[in-house]
């Protein structure tokens, strides 16, 4: 499935980001009884980035309602989840729709193998007899798996994919299905687990009846896939307001290929001459999608401005791509700032209560890009109180900061956002509100006229 799509389909089912909660609930699987009429699974392989869309049809077989659906995964796969998310799918073919759930992390006292849950929240208790059909995209990091772990310049790179043939589920499962989709039909090896299908890019596991609770059935998948893989190990963005009249954006990167590590001696001649079969998994470019009317944009390094930059822009965005100095192979790294300006009236309003708020875009502007560390600092104009973010999902921290520039006489008040494991999917408005005495629009031009003066 194409990335781009993907974010516009989940766009257009989620109008609200679902929550995580920060404090786990318990649950007991004693109190119903529910089974699984149909589940079909789609796993998405194509980018380094893996993406799957889960569909269930659960039927209540118990005497009492039951308000919540556990979704339950191998410890080993938690911690890379970026985003997950549910949905109450209704109607059919081209009436459906969605109504998005909220989704939150759960422990089960009798889970077996340490595995890890979530409850979706149901909008209505579905009754006994009843049936519910459930949509559930979710996004995982850093789950393909190099191998070799190192390659020469002139060979492609092969990667493992691990998982398990049966869906995960603390429920009866009546019939299931796993489609695997790789980037091409240049698959090593692939486990199977009759009836097992292949046929061009996919891979298909099943249909499986009636398989018991926690059923598990481990696949490896041996593909290759020569996507870039670009992880920003740290991206700190900088959000600097004037009420002057712009936005300055400066933006740190620590950018690593995190494919198969490079081996051996990096050929440019070769690399040059040959480049449908010299570094395949290497990169070159990036697309940093910036809003449109952005203006003053420059790209740098340690070593200083670099010229190998082009910026492409329309009524809707501007697209900035970038070359490093050198193309990226496995394991190399480039550190570099973009910075840029915005028209302050595009992101700056006023609320009813007379706030001020900024409404500006989460996430990392490259595309098709994994953040482990994303930091956002927002700074405020001098005088500005009381400040506080809306952000659309969880983030590990927000705390306030003070900053100073020039003319600054009691600081400018930083809201720092931190949040790891981020994916084009976070790439959604947040907020942030303070309160403004335009009193403070006057301070500096007063302070450089008396600074003026008192040279003069």
């Amino acid at each position: 499935m194409d990335p781009a799509m993907f974010g516009l389909r989940l766009a257009l089912v989620f109008a609200v980001l679902v929550h995580f909660s920060l404090l786990p609930t318990s649950y007991s699987l004693s109190s119903q009884d529910l089974q699984i009429v149909n589940a079909e699974r789609r796993i998405d392989l194509t980018s380094h980035i893996t993406r799957v869309i889960l569909t269930l049809k659960v039927e209540n077989t118990g005497t009492s309602p039951a308000s919540e659906i556990l979704l339950a995964f191998p410890p080993s796969e938690v911690d890379h989840i970026a985003l997950l998310q549910a949905a109450v799918v209704v109607g059919k073919k081209k009436k459906k729709s969605y109504l998005p759930l909220d989704v939150k992390p759960t422990e089960v006292s009798e889970a077996p193998n340490e595995t890890k849950f979530f409850s979706v929240s149901l909008l209505n208790p579905l009754s006994a007899g009843e049936s519910v059909t459930l949509e559930v995209p979710y996004v995982f990091t850093h789950s393909l798996e190099p191998f070799p772990l190192e390659i020469s310049q002139s060979e492609p790179q092969l990667v493992y994919y691990h998982d398990s043939a049966i869906i995960l589920s603390p429920y009866h499962i009546k019939k299931q299905t796993t489609v695997i989709k790789t980037p091409s039909a240049k698959v090593e090896s692939f486990s199977k687990v009759e009836p097992t299908d292949r046929a061009g890019t996919e891979l298909k596991y099943g249909p499986y009846e009636d398989r018991s609770p926690y059923s598990f059935s481990p696949i490896i998948v041996h593909f290759e896939n020569n996507n870039p893989f670009a992880v920003v190990e740290e991206l700190v963005r900088e959000v600097e307001i004037s009420h002057w009249g712009s936005l300055q954006i400066t933006e740190h990167y620590k950018l690593v290929h995190a494919g198969a590590r490079h081996k051996g001696v990096f050929s440019r001649v070769e690399y040059q001459s040959r480049p449908s079969l010299s570094g395949v998994s290497s990169f070159k470019h990036l697309i940093a999608r910036l809003p449109p009317r952005v203006h003053s944009v420059y790209y740098r390094d340690d070593i200083g401005n670099i010229s190998s930059s082009h910026l492409r822009k329309d009524s809707r965005k501007s697209d900035l791509e970038i070359e490093p100095r050198y193309p990226l192979f496995g394991g190399w790294k480039a550190t570099f700032v973009i910075g840029y300006g915005l028209p302050l009236q595009d992101f700056l309003f006023e609320s009813s209560d007379g706030r001020r708020y900024l409404n500006f875009s989460f996430g990392c502007p490259l595309a098709e890009t994994v953040v482990d560390k994303l930091t956002i600092k927002v700074v405020l104009p001098e005088g500005s109180k009381k400040p506080f973010a809306v952000v659309p999902f969880p983030v590990e921290q927000q705390r306030l900061e003070t900053s100073y520039s020039y003319l600054d006489v009691v600081g400018r008040t930083v809201v720092v956002l931190e949040k790891k494991n981020v994916v084009p999917e976070h790439n959604s408005p947040f907020q942030v509100y303070y309160e403004f005495n335009p009193i403070f629009m006057l301070a500096e031009p007063l302070i450089e006229k008396e600074g003026i003066v008192k040279v003069a």
